[in-house]
């Protein structure tokens, strides 16, 4: 797990804010859920002989003897959520998310134990219409970040649950007299979980996949029909897009359209961005059927991609855009004051007043530092009348100016209205 310095932070909220942007442009609204949750959601949605269950949760017994489960992802707790809420029954829902999510499993780059996701839950549509909105949003995102370029879509269609059903089987039966030959989680995967070996990475298990039956050989009439419209969708949309067979995702809930976003700019390391349908969680959960289709995207892994394409927009780091130096005890309360009234009067610029004393040149060297454009400056051993503009550049030009002319000077050097 680690932290996120101040630093780092305008990055985050950089793409923060382009993402509520995007979601309150799409009509989409925030939903917000706790981080623990009971330990059978768990269980009951993302799978038993998933590895996420088996070895990534982190997973304890409260006071009461309950167990309960740091959320590894977003999706059941939203169904969850939405259920208890009311939100489900004869209605449609457009949702979306964002926090930490926890796994137990090696940290590497991008990867931490605890990483925050960006979800987007849909509820109550069955078409493929929804699930195009939703590729078309992630594709609207990646163009705002300046990342479009960097991003390839991979698509696959698991057909109705009978569907999957009628392929598993087919898979297991073709596996099965090579159990010998498959790797180790494979030979697990086969009595438990056989989609799950479509997704090895193990050069010689997939080398047994080559001539295993294909899940568009058992996608039916109705599904298929569905499959095309939407790529017709894409198609007309302008998203680029490759058709990947071999794409299930590694969780057990999902039917229907399945998909990642992927890049070569983070090694091994390639999605950062996955999703599908899923109607048959919510029933799978207690609830009542619900059609529903979503995706959730690792934002550690985006705000490396934008590091390693020099996407990030300049100037983040900086901290302010007027630094306030006040030298002399004489001009302390007047200058907090005055920096309070100017924020009043342009709410849109950062005033960073300088605490704590000091000489003129260090407090000078603190506004360059922070990245300041100009600075004004309070010097005295009483109230003053008097203030200095000074802008913060090679030249460093500066005015001295009657404190009531402060707020016209910084309108014009900000060209403010």
């Amino acid at each position: 797990m680690n932290d996120v310095l101040p630093v780092e932070s305008p990055r985050w909220q950089y793409f923060e804010s382009i993402a509520r942007q995007l979601m309150a442009s799409y009509g989409y609204q925030e939903i917000r859920f706790p981080v623990l949750e009971q330990t059978q959601l768990f269980k009951r949605s993302i799978g038993e002989v998933t590895d996420i269950v088996e070895k990534e949760m982190y997973t304890f017994e409260d006071r009461n003897g309950d167990s309960l489960t740091l959320r590894p992802e977003g999706t059941a707790c939203c169904v969850r959520a939405a259920e208890q809420g009311g939100l489900l029954y004869n209605q449609t829902q457009k949702l979306w998310y964002l926090g930490p999510m926890y796994r137990h499993e090696r940290p590497q780059k991008g990867r931490y134990r605890q990483f925050f996701q960006l979800g987007v839950e849909t509820f109550g549509m069955a078409e493929w219409d929804v699930e195009a909105e939703l590729l078309m949003m992630c594709a609207d995102l990646w163009r705002s970040l300046g990342i479009g370029d960097q991003l390839q879509l991979e698509i696959n269609y698991l057909g109705s649950s009978e569907d999957r059903a009628s392929f598993g089987k087919a898979l297991h039966d073709y596996l099965l007299p090579l159990h010998d030959q498959l790797d180790e989680d494979s030979q697990r995967r086969l009595g438990s979980n056989v989609l799950r070996i479509l997704d090895s990475k193990i050069a010689s298990t997939r080398e047994l996949l080559v001539n295993a039956p294909r899940m568009a050989d058992y996608v039916g009439a109705e599904s298929s029909l569905q499959f095309a419209k939407l790529q017709q969708m894409l198609d007309q949309a302008g998203i680029s897009y490759r058709l990947n067979p071999a794409l299930v995702r590694g969780l057990d809930y999902y039917n229907g359209l399945v998909f990642e976003w992927t890049t070569d700019k983070l090694g091994s390391q390639a999605t950062v961005c996955a999703g599908g349908r899923y109607d048959n969680l919510a029933k799978q959960l207690g609830c009542g059927a619900t059609p529903a289709v979503g995706f959730a995207m690792g934002i550690e892994r985006l705000l490396l991609m934008l590091e390693a394409t020099n996407r990030l927009p300049p100037g983040l780091e900086q901290q302010a855009d007027v630094y306030m130096a006040l030298v002399g005890q004489g001009v302390l309360a007047q200058g907090l004051l005055l920096a309070r009234d100017l924020r009043k009067t342009f709410p849109a610029l950062r005033i960073l007043t300088h605490c704590g004393g000091g000489k003129y040149n260090a407090q000078l060297k603190k506004a360059f530092a922070c990245g300041a454009r100009c600075a004004v400056i309070l010097e005295g051993d009483s109230s003053q009348q008097q203030a200095k503009f000074k802008v913060l550049d090679t030249e460093g030009s500066a005015l001295e100016l009657p404190v009531t002319a402060l707020a016209s000077e910084l309108a014009r050097f900000f060209n403010l209205d």
